[in-house]
């Protein structure tokens, strides 16, 4: 619902050509005074140059006007968001149909900048959300990518989708079929970056955040490739193309820069399936879901990390595949306590997979792990060295788990997850 005061000069906003649309809806002012017929016909004008379209006009007439002048103006629902399905066709016929559907001829008017209100923590998970959708769906294109979170930005801004950044990309995401961006439920997520690509799909996305706008696209909230027809297609406005991707806005008023005013949230939620990508995705207790540890390889999911083959006897008795990123050298004569090595290169959140994985089925655990294979124990207590370049600790105890890590070198956003600095106090931790 909106409330507008608009004046007898307003009616100067409206093209010419419009005016056809709003005659029928003079005929209902004809018992009305010149003061109230002059103000309706100002709104009805206003609003056909916003393009909130005849369907609304009928029923202005029978709202009453306020004592200070201002008019009650209610407009349609925020259209239903599909579930994406796209026509049975081959690429050939797909690209002769696309191209036989006229762009638009209004122009395509760039977004407002947009204005994320949320802390560091959720800034890190929009950045990486918007990142994973610009590497998915552009490959290592920055053209590509700015137009994709663009329209990502515009869906976070309009009332017909989720209100946070995160929310927009894995929209239907739980699902195998009717996720809104397809890479998040199609296995595409296999698929890896290279650490160098994926710093630059962030970058773009933090640009944006901060209020970089990609101009090309406008308030596109839509897109697909130029060699499918999506059955949505021809109901859209056609506004924008961007290499192979084909942009389209909502027609009327949703689709114009006044439908995207709505506020977003700002907590970013975890996305489960970024967490061995992303630090800002992994839980804050360091504990990865039970998803993960049944789910993807994490070499799949942290760029660039290769996958260390352990010796044979180290697996013995574990077959959780996060092991192959640990390369066990010591455990105590019970088996609750593990001295490992982790790799440097690979995704710190990994190590507590490792951990948990080596801790499982045991009521008491711990493990300790070091990049440094040349300063690492094999024993407790640790020695000075051994304990100074500590990179990560794991314990099970009385049912419940706790990660930390050396935060000197892998610095955490949560302070509460970093080890002591000091050897004493990390032998009252450990001990």
């Amino acid at each position: 619902m909106i409330f507008a005061r608009v004046s007898p000069n307003s009616a100067r906003m409206a093209e010419s050509s419009s005016l056809p649309r709003a005659l029928a809806a003079f005929e209902h002012l004809r018992a009305m005074g010149a003061r109230r017929r002059a103000l309706f016909a100002a709104v009805v004008l206003l609003m056909v140059a916003l393009g909130i379209g005849a369907a609304v006009l009928p029923g202005i007439y029978e709202r009453s006007l306020k004592a200070d002048g201002a008019i009650r103006i209610d407009l349609p629902p925020p259209p239903l968001v599909e579930v994406p399905r796209v026509r049975d066709l081959p690429p050939e016929t797909a690209r002769v149909i696309n191209a036989k559907l006229d762009f638009v001829a209004d122009g395509v008017a760039p977004a407002r900048p947009f204005v994320f209100g949320g802390d560091a923590a959720s800034f890190s998970r929009a950045v990486d959300c918007l990142a994973a959708a610009a590497w998915y769906e552009s490959g290592d294109d920055a053209k590509g990518q700015r137009a994709v979170i663009q329209v990502v930005l515009n869906r976070a801004r309009n009332p017909a989708f989720p209100r946070t950044v995160c929310g927009v990309v894995f929209q239907g995401s739980e699902r195998i079929t009717g996720c809104q961006f397809s890479f998040t439920c199609d296995g595409s997520l296999a698929r890896t970056p290279s650490p160098e690509a994926w710093q630059r799909a962030r970058a773009l996305g933090a640009a944006a955040l901060a209020g970089a706008v990609d101009p090309t696209v406008g308030h596109a909230t839509h897109y697909h490739a130029d060699y499918v027809v999506p059955y949505w297609a021809s109901s859209l406005d056609k506004i924008a193309q961007v290499d192979l991707h084909i942009f389209y806005r909502w027609q009327g008023y949703w689709g114009r820069p006044g439908a995207f005013a709505k506020g977003t949230e700002t907590v970013e939620p975890l996305i489960v399936k970024l967490s061995y990508r992303s630090l800002a995705h992994f839980p804050a207790d360091g504990i990865p879901p039970e998803e993960l540890l049944a789910g993807s390889e994490p070499a799949d999911w942290m760029p660039g990390a290769a996958t260390p083959v352990p010796p044979p006897q180290l697996v013995v008795g574990v077959t959780q595949k996060a092991l192959r990123k640990a390369v066990v050298r010591g455990r105590s004569e019970t088996d609750d306590r593990f001295f490992i090595e982790v790799d440097a290169a690979t995704f710190p959140g990994s190590y507590a997979t490792a951990a948990v994985a080596l801790c499982r089925g045991k009521p008491t655990c711990q493990v300790f792990g070091w990049r440094d294979a040349q300063r690492m124990g094999t024993a407790l207590p640790l020695t000075e060295t051994a304990a100074q370049a500590l990179s990560f600790y794991f314990e099970h105890r009385n049912g419940s788990d706790r990660a930390l890590w050396n935060c000197a070198q892998i610095p955490r956003a949560n302070q509460a997850q970093c080890l002591p600095a000091t050897p004493a106090g990390l032998g009252t931790l450990v001990g």
